[in-house]
């Protein structure tokens, strides 16, 4: 089948997609298309004798990439088993799981998460002998993860937190494990430092795109050009405008560094926009004309004006909160729309809670997205670590997971007895701990060989009654809870905060109850443990899924991106909301970075955008005055028309009181 991509692209679209040899920057405006562009540039490419393997098409979502993958194989009429189409944390997983041993890793190596790189802090932290209950953890973490990937260095500041750091690099590596920052950081050491290695790469993929290339962080970026320097042939396709993430890394100075390294490129802009009506994007171009580092462009569009942006000064939260709820439920009666129609964005989570309550009450259903799944809470995570050990002793990940967890005396010199005799004999780590608690010349304590001994025969006894078809599994790993005496570590590990480990311990009850509801469930006819163990799998990587049919979207701005609905409800546009206090506070430059959120939080809207500002906020115990986010006043005041329910104000009250706010901004900031 041939593909005409002359006929399905537009000229700019058509240009970006038909050059594929050399280096190529896109610009793509919001709602552009882009997404279509690249999949025909891909196709194209192909169709044009370019094999499959040598293509690496790079993205940050694991939705993203599949959504990719799956228009390419429906546009071709292709299995391509050997297109690569990743994320970046995937593809270096790849590079990892095939050249991480030159780092003296073993291949088997495990991925921390969040989760359980704070508790890798904490291990460190004891074994310095420092409390974790001095230290801001969250803190900490965000320190490793700009120090490891070269966004801040050691200062006089920071520098006490060195050997800590030190100690945490040190945890990671004697339990075979990486941190997610490792996934990029550590594929660019094995690049620059094994020039082989390289050369294999580049060789391999000679052709190679990026989405979204404005989130880069540095280290990506350097991923980037490793891989394209010889070849060229690369292709960067990104929106300055829509660069949100420098708090986790992203650098759109990447578009700057990516001039300076190919300036042989070729740069096209993607302007006409399919998603948004004249008015919205009149707005949102308007908004974004304000920042001075960017690219200029000017998006637009073939549909109609549309209508109004619709502006509301509700009393309070709570009252915003129902002005929401009760426009989308009478939109979806009266205009034929489906919940998951409308997005509802916000600034901060903490905005959420009143929405989430009167949505509740409404009987709206909806989805909060960004939230933590269940199955990936620690404590949830440490009871499946012990099942997956008690299903598979072998299971090396969980293994480590568990050996001290609750603690019980083996420390760093036990794992490491326990990884030399694993690499010597070629065994699993619970098959080596299993000798090591009957070495007779053992060069352990008496102490911690009896601990080992104990932990061993416990597994085994566990393992024994699990599967014995007699006895319920829900009772066994209840008992097993107890036994290990859970509750008595998350009272150790949160003795300042005792709701806390309530609260964790809840979330246990509610896995055991969810365990049990299974194990009873006569429609479920394989009761073996590693049934279960596969499901939660299943459903924590479904979690990921777009699932979100029939319910409303409550999201951060952040999460909002790359997204749409036909109707936008854009909460709390307040000053010290949007534009944020802290992030000013930080660094008053943020004023562009808050700016860009706001113009993607526009941009999300297809049909009509509303937009509320509470006139008082409860902040803590006090309610406050609040004022309209000072980027109103950079939106043309005919586009936007003022919503006034009978008890509220008229329109020129809210005129009056609008331009009051415009004004006080004015003076204040120019």
């Amino acid at each position: 089948m041939t593909i005409d991509i002359k006929k399905e692209l537009n000229d700019k679209q058509y240009l970006a997609a038909a050059q594929v040899n050399g280096p190529l920057l896109i610009i793509a405006g919001a709602g552009s298309g882009k997404t279509r562009m690249i999949t025909y540039r891909i196709a194209h490419m192909l169709e044009n004798g370019i094999h499959q393997s040598n293509i690496l098409a790079l993205t940050f979502t694991n939705k993203a990439a599949r959504e990719m993958e799956e228009r390419v194989k429906t546009l071709t009429n292709r299995k391509l088993t050997n297109l690569t189409v990743s994320t970046f944390h995937a593809f270096g997983v790849k590079i990892l799981k095939e050249s991480i041993s030159h780092l003296d890793y073993n291949d088997n190596f495990s991925i921390y998460d969040q989760t359980d790189k704070i508790s890798a802090i904490k291990e460190a932290a004891r074994e310095l002998n420092i409390s974790p209950d001095v230290l801001d953890i969250y803190e900490v973490s965000n320190l490793f993860s700009s120090i490891k990937t070269g966004r801040q260095k050691w200062s006089e500041r920071n520098n006490s937190f060195k050997p800590l750091y030190e100690e945490y690099q040190e945890y990671l590596y004697n339990h075979n494990s990486v941190d997610f920052d490792d996934l990029i950081i550590l594929p660019v050491k094995l690049l620059t430092e094994y020039p082989d290695i390289l050369n294999g790469y580049q060789l391999k993929y000679q052709y190679i795109m990026v989405d979204e290339f404005q989130d880069t962080s540095l280290a990506q970026y350097k991923m980037i050009k490793q891989l394209a320097t010889e070849n060229r042939n690369v292709c960067v396709v990104g929106d300055d405008d829509q660069s949100i993430y420098s708090w986790r890394g992203a650098n759109y100075q990447n578009i700057i560094n990516f001039e300076t390294d190919f300036p042989e490129l070729t740069e096209i802009k993607l302007e006409q926009n399919y998603r948004s009506t004249k008015n919205i994007l009149s707005a949102a171009n308007s908004l974004i004309a304000n920042n001075t580092n960017r690219k200029e462009k000017e998006l637009w569009t073939g549909i109609g004006h549309g209508k109004s942006i619709e502006l509301y000064y509700p009393e309070n939260e709570t009252r915003e909160a129902d002005f929401i709820s009760e426009m989308i439920k009478s939109f979806y009666l009266r205009n034929n729309l489906k919940y998951h129609d409308f997005g509802v964005l916000i600034r901060t989570n903490n905005l959420s809670t009143l929405i989430e309550n009167s949505f509740l009450t409404e009987n709206i259903p909806y989805k909060v997205s960004g939230g933590t799944s269940f199955f990936q809470r620690k404590e949830i995570k440490d009871i499946i670590a012990y099942l997956r050990v008690l299903d598979n002793p072998d299971d090396d990940v969980n293994f480590l997971r568990i050996l001290n967890t609750p603690r019980r005396g083996l420390g760093k010199a036990t794992l490491l007895k326990i990884r030399e005799i694993s690499k010597n004999k070629g065994c699993s780590l619970y098959a080596a701990a299993a000798e090591l608690r009957w070495t007779g010349d053992s060069p352990l304590s008496n102490k911690v060989q009896s601990s080992l001994q104990e932990f061993i025969d416990m597994i085994e006894e566990y393992k024994e009654m699990l599967q014995d078809e007699e006895i319920k599994k829900f009772k066994t790993i209840k008992d097993l809870i107890e036994t290990i005496n859970y509750w008595g570590y998350l009272i150790v590990e949160h003795q300042k905060n005792e709701k806390l480990a309530k609260w964790k311990y809840k979330n246990i009850s509610i896995f055991m109850e969810l365990f049990e509801k299974w194990e009873k469930n006569t429609d479920s006819k394989d009761k073996k443990l590693g049934t279960y163990l596969n499901r939660i799998t299943l459903l924590t990587r479904d979690d990921d899924e777009d699932s979100d049919e029939g319910q409303v979207n409550l999201m951060t701005i952040h999460a909002s991106k790359g997204l749409e609905f036909e109707y936008v409800f854009l909460a709390g546009v307040e000053n010290n909301i949007i534009p944020h206090a802290r992030s000013i506070e930080e660094n008053p430059d943020n004023i562009e970075e808050e700016r860009r959120l706001f113009y993607v939080a526009i941009t999300r809207a297809k049909q009509k955008l509303f937009m509320t500002s509470c006139k008082t906020r409860k902040i803590g115990y006090e309610i406050v005055d609040t004022g309209p986010s000072p980027f109103l006043s950079e939106i043309p005041k005919e586009l936007i028309e003022f919503h006034t329910p009978a008890e509220d104000v008229n329109d020129d009250e809210a005129m009056g009181y609008f331009a009051k706010m415009k004004n006080k901004f004015n003076s204040k900031d120019h």
